[in-house]
């Protein structure tokens, strides 16, 4: 009977952008709406500066995860390259360094020379591009699907706070909030833990933590300068 374990690691790339994205959206448009309304602000200069928020920073993350990852990939493109020319002009001495890496992970030197040139024969720079280089389809930069992920999961972030200033008592709105708003940071390092197969308890301790240290701050601020502006 064969046995198949469930990784995760496939997950990471779209993982972590979405997590970013849904985290950067609950924190920075709750703290912002927090701020505003700390403020004494009418409800809605708080919609206005919540709107302007989440669609700035929206295109904040989707510039800025296309670009990163962009220059991920560039650099990834640019090894793959270089890998290929040292394959096609010192075929031998790039066997020997694939070799060599086997012997360092625990193989005998003429098991790992046979290995070598099995993986060689079948994808040569598939298999540099793996073991030297540490580049696999699994967890390549894919500069697209960050951008959108990070984009989409902003904006479902933000909406959950957002959507409270319809609806909540305009006295009432910084502490509703707020508090509603670590409800959801919680629910998200909640469903984050469990899709990465990593710890709930901490996930939801970290992004509840820094979450409410965001908010507290803004709140302070708004409430600073609306008293002595």
């Amino acid at each position: 009977m064969r046995h198949f374990e469930r990784h995760r690691t496939h997950r990471v790339g779209w993982l972590r952008a979405a997590v970013l994205g849904a985290n950067d959206g609950i924190v920075s448009t709750a703290s912002l709406i927090v701020g505003v309304a700390a403020a004494d602000a009418t409800r809605s200069s708080v919609l206005v500066a919540g709107l302007a928020g989440l669609v700035a920073g929206a295109m904040s993350m989707a510039a800025g995860e296309y670009v990163s990852v962009s220059s991920q990939a560039d650099t990834e493109g640019a090894d793959l390259e270089r890998e290929r020319q040292e394959l096609a002009n010192d075929g031998d001495n790039e066997l020997a360094e694939l070799a060599a890496i086997y012997v360092t992970r625990g193989l005998e030197p003429d098991l790992a020379k046979q290995v070598a040139t099995q993986l060689t024969a079948k994808d040569a720079l598939g298999a540099h591009a793996r073991d030297e280089l540490g580049i696999s389809d699994t967890l390549s930069a894919r500069p697209v699907q960050a951008a959108f992920a990070s984009a989409g999961s902003f904006t479902v972030g933000a909406v959950l706070p957002l959507l409270l200033v319809f609806f909540v008592p305009h006295a009432a709105l910084t502490w509703v909030v707020s508090g509603s708003s670590l409800l959801f940071l919680a629910l998200l390092g909640a469903v984050a833990a469990h899709a990465g197969g990593s710890s709930i308890g901490k996930s939801v301790v970290r992004v509840t933590f820094w979450g409410a240290l965001a908010m507290a701050l803004t709140a302070a601020v708004g409430a600073l300068f609306g008293t002595t502006l």
